[in-house]
């Protein structure tokens, strides 16, 4: 979970809680209730910024025969448990009459409809079920926030180490550039795109 943003009057305040630091770790619910059950107050934006293709040495399968039960499970665990337990402990910080505004960092390959290469049947799995809790809780969230946007977002190819042996010799994004580009689309969203899964362009991706 990258940030979490509050403005109040002119001033916005953020907490930030890398993966890596606070003690944070959104695949323990024990840790996630502990570190964001910190927070006070209304946020009117959270974005949830995590995902891993390599995890504890293990890349994306090129095929079915490199299945691991292990490497999958930790995948589920880092792209879909962890941001569903996010949903679970923040949603309720978002601004019930006004406008608020929560974002997850999802991934193209996550689209059912748009995967055409096959592989990386883990990553492109988790992702698939980080969408469907995205849009399952923009339905619940709608009916007691409904001037609140939920929405999975895909950041583009960008130049970190996450893409670094994927990248294939393609142009990347810049960190700054990607997020920018994100957070213009996220603002552009209306409450009735709650649950809806863009691409840094703005364009809609089919699940």
């Amino acid at each position: 979970m990258r940030d979490c943003s509050r403005r109040t009057g002119d001033a916005q305040r953020s907490s930030v809680f890398p993966r890596s630091g606070d003690g944070l770790d959104i695949t323990d619910e024990a840790s996630v209730h502990d570190v964001l059950g910190r927070l006070d107050g209304e946020f009117q934006l959270i974005f949830c910024a995590t995902g891993a293709l390599t995890i504890d040495g293990v890349g994306p399968e090129k095929a079915l025969k490199q299945l691991s039960a292990d490497a999958m499970m930790k995948q589920f665990a880092l792209n879909a448990l962890g941001p569903a337990l996010v949903l679970k402990h923040v949603a309720a910080k978002l601004p019930r009459r006004d406008r608020g505004l929560m974002a997850f960092l999802s991934a193209r390959v996550g689209s059912i409809g748009d995967n055409h290469l096959g592989g990386w049947v883990s990553y492109r799995a988790s992702k698939a079920a980080l969408n469907q809790i995205v849009r399952t809780a923009s339905i619940e969230l709608g009916r007691t926030h409904p001037q609140s946007v939920l929405a999975a977002l895909h950041p583009g190819t960008v130049a970190t180490s996450l893409s670094d042996d994927y990248a294939g010799g393609r142009d990347r994004f810049l960190p700054e550039e990607s997020a920018t580009r994100m957070l213009s689309v996220l603002d552009r969203l209306q409450p009735a795109q709650s649950g809806s899964f863009h691409a840094y362009d703005g364009s809609s991706i089919e699940w």
